[in-house]
C-alpha cells in the first residue's frame, strides 16, 4: 500500500505541475489556456532531442527556459488581446494554438512514440517498506514539493507576489495604484509556461512521447484546477496529490471506474461547492 500511495503522490505531483502554471494564467489573464497541454508536450519534445544525445539535465534548462520565451510571446501577441473578448473566443483561439503546436511537433520530430530516457545519476531504486521504488518517482516528488514551496514563499513574501495576489483579485484596481499590470503578467505568463516546460521533460521518462502526449494529462489538471477552485494555488496542490491518489488507487481497486472517478468527484464539489475547495470565482 505505501508504494501505491507514493505512486499517488508521483502523480500527483505531476499534474500540480501542469495545473498551477494554468492557475497562475487564470489568475492573470482569465485565460482558459486550452494550449496548456501542449506547451507541455512541446516542452518534453525539446527536452528530449537533448536528453537522447546525452545531456539531460541541459534538456531540461533549455526546456523551460524555450518555454518561458515562448510563453512571453504568448502573452504579448495573444493573451493580452484577449481579455476583452468573451471566454469562449479565448476557448477557440488556445484550442487553434494546440492544433498548430501538434502540427509543428508532428512535422518535427513525426508522429512515432519516442522513449524518454532517465538520466544516470536518478537510475535505480531505493526499498520502501520492502518493495523497490525508483529513485526517479523521488525525484518527481521532490521536484513538485520545491515548485509548490518556492511558488507560495515567492507569492507571500515577495513584492511581486504581493502584486500578482493583488491583480488576480482585481487587475482594475490594481492598475490604478499604479502597478504595470501587462508587465506582471508578462512574467507570469511566462512562468506558467516554463512550468508546463518543466512539467514535460521532468514526466518524460513516465510517459510515451506522442505529438498527442498533452491531451490527456491536461484534462486531469482542469479538473484539478476546478476542484481546487479557480486561482487558488493552495486549492490546486491539494487538488492535485488528491486527483492522483484517486488515479492511482481507482486503477488498482476499481478498474472498470476508474477513468470516471475523476469526473464524478468533481461534478460532486461543483454541487456542493461551485468555487472549489479554497477558490472565490465560479
Amino acid at each position: 500500500m505505501t508504494i501505491q500511495l507514493l505512486n499517488g503522490i508521483v502523480y500527483g505531483g505531476l499534474l500540480y505541475l501542469l495545473a498551477v502554471g494554468l492557475v497562475l494564467i487564470f489568475g492573470l489573464r482569465e485565460v482558459v489556456n486550452f494550449a496548456h497541454g501542449a506547451l507541455f508536450m512541446l516542452g518534453s519534445y525539446i527536452g528530449f532531442t537533448l536528453a537522447a544525445a546525452g545531456h539531460w539535465w541541459l534538456g531540461l534548462l533549455v526546456s523551460v527556459v524555450a518555454m518561458a520565451a515562448v510563453g512571453c510571446l504568448l502573452d504579448v501577441l495573444v493573451f493580452r488581446s484577449l481579455r476583452k473578448h468573451d471566454h469562449i473566443v479565448t476557448v477557440l483561439i488556445t484550442f487553434g494554438l494546440l492544433l498548430i503546436l501538434e502540427t509543428v511537433v508532428t512535422v518535427t520530430w513525426g508522429k512515432a512514440y519516442l522513449s524518454y530516457p532517465v538520466p544516470k545519476l536518478l537510475d535505480g531504486t531505493v526499498t520502501i517498506a520492502g518493495s523497490p521504488f525508483p529513485i526517479y518517482r523521488l525525484f518527481i516528488i521532490a521536484v513538485s514539493l520545491l515548485v509548490a514551496g518556492g511558488l507560495a514563499a515567492w507569492l507571500r513574501f515577495t513584492r511581486m507576489g504581493l502584486y500578482v495576489r493583488a491583480a488576480s483579485t482585481n487587475p482594475h484596481v490594481t492598475s490604478l495604484q499604479g502597478i504595470d499590470v501587462d508587465r506582471l503578467s508578462l512574467v507570469v505568463v511566462g512562468l506558467g509556461t516554463a512550468l508546463a516546460g518543466l512539467s514535460g521533460v521532468v514526466a518524460g521518462p513516465l510517459l510515451t512521447l506522442s505529438p498527442t502526449m498533452g491531451n490527456y494529462i491536461l484534462i486531469d489538471s482542469f479538473i484539478v484546477v476546478v476542484i481546487g477552485g479557480l486561482g487558488s494555488f493552495a486549492g490546486a496542490f491539494f487538488a492535485a496529490l488528491l486527483i492522483g491518489q484517486i488515479h492511482n488507487l481507482g486503477a488498482i481497486y476499481l478498474p472498470w471506474a476508474a477513468t470516471m472517478l475523476p469526473f464524478l468527484l468533481m461534478i460532486g464539489i461543483l454541487i456542493w461547492r461551485p468555487t472549489g475547495f479554497a477558490g472565490s470565482r465560479t
